[in-house]
């Protein structure tokens, strides 16, 4: 997230162990879209913390998820995002070159659209050749595919730092690349599924980590062009599971929208809750959600699992693959699914701020 002070760190406590998703045999949705594989939990069935993860959701919380993505593929994303070969992503390197052809791949494979002229978007504040890339999937409503859904994440982090142990790369495992792997998960199941009625619009911003560079000149050329953003979700920081708490993701900004009740209705379950700490150093404003609240005024939030308890490699070169965890990431995406297919396809307008 954007820079937050270093004496934060005297409240981080050792993070908990990693735990792995259950796997089961993939089957096609009952009557689903074609090409999507997985099974739906509905409300009526219960989730037991093995599938779900000991810390996420208590196993008496029935949720609706969809069984789409899995340990393997977000370790392989998270794999590469995360490589010392990208150098930590430094904003205008050449690693973070190597992560924004990886994205736009990705959306080509998927089938995303690029939103401008390709998906490349080159920010105009920042000195380097810097890049958000941008991807939107037309909705399938005559309608509400002119309102627009953005599922957003940063993809940069702050480069090299001075030696630890002979380690400088700052690799940001958890700071961004489990927030762009999710946007990338959730781009991957709506690319084959295609059951969005509003449109969705993938962004993936640089220069996050520079101040928030990126979103701030997105929010500003959508504006000018009259966008008709209904929502931005936002996703930061959620390669590890939340410690001893009944939801298994909080939002920032919880009381200034009902973006949480509406989550987990979609969800079945607690799915998205308050967190003291978050409105305390006022995260709100820290993350690639609030220029889109500044231009548009309409709900825009970021969603997180980083609890200042369960993380201690915040802006370090110790942020690596190896303390992530790909079973809760995998619960996580699949447990949005359901949430975004619903916001998406609401008749009607449903997210208000307070």
């Amino acid at each position: 997230m954007k820079k937050i002070y270093r004496f934060i760190f005297l409240f981080f406590l050792l993070g908990c162990g990693t735990h792995q998703l259950k796997q089961t045999d993939a089957k096609n949705i009952p009557n689903g879209p074609a090409g999507v594989k997985g099974s739906v939990i509905t409300k009526e069935e219960v989730i037991t913390t093995e599938e779900i993860g000991q810390n996420a959701v208590e196993s008496k919380t029935a949720m609706s998820f969809v069984r789409f993505s899995d340990s393997d593929k977000v370790g392989e994303i998270m794999g590469f995002l995360a490589a010392d070969e990208l150098n930590g992503r430094d904003t205008g390197s050449p690693g973070i070159e190597k992560a924004a052809q990886f994205i736009e791949e990705q959306l080509r494979q998927n089938g995303i659209s690029p939103y401008f002229t390709t998906y490349r978007d080159t920010l105009d504040n920042f000195e380097e050749p810097a890049y958000n890339i941008v991807g939107i999937l037309e909705g399938t409503d005559a309608d509400l595919k002119k309102e627009f859904v953005m599922i957003g994440a940063h993809y940069d982090h702050i480069g090299l730092k001075s030696p630890v142990d002979g380690d400088a790369i700052a690799n940001g495992a958890n700071d961004n690349a489990s927030g762009t792997t999710t946007v990338l998960e959730l781009m991957r199941y709506f690319g084959k599924a295609r059951s969005n009625k509003r449109s969705l619009v993938f962004a993936f911003f640089s220069a996050e980590e520079k101040g928030l560079l990126g979103s701030k000149h997105l929010a500003n050329r959508l504006k000018e062009k009259d966008f008709g953003l209904y929502s931005m979700l936002n996703f930061e920081m959620v390669g590890v599971p939340l410690k001893d708490k009944d939801y298994m993701a909080y939002v920032s900004g919880y009381e200034k929208s009902n973006l949480a009740e509406v989550c987990n209705r979609y969800a079945n379950g607690h799915l998205v809750g308050f967190l003291p700490t978050a409105k305390e150093f006022n995260l709100f404003m820290r993350s690639d959600n609030f220029p889109f609240h500044a231009e548009f005024n309409v709900p825009s939030q970021t969603f997180s699992t980083f609890d200042f308890t369960n993380f201690d490699h915040y802006h370090m070169v110790g942020d690596e693959v190896s303390e992530m965890d790909f079973g809760h990431m995998a619960v996580l995406i699949n447990s949005f699914i359901p949430v975004i297919e619903g916001i998406s396809n609401a008749p009607q307008k449903e997210l208000k701020y307070n």
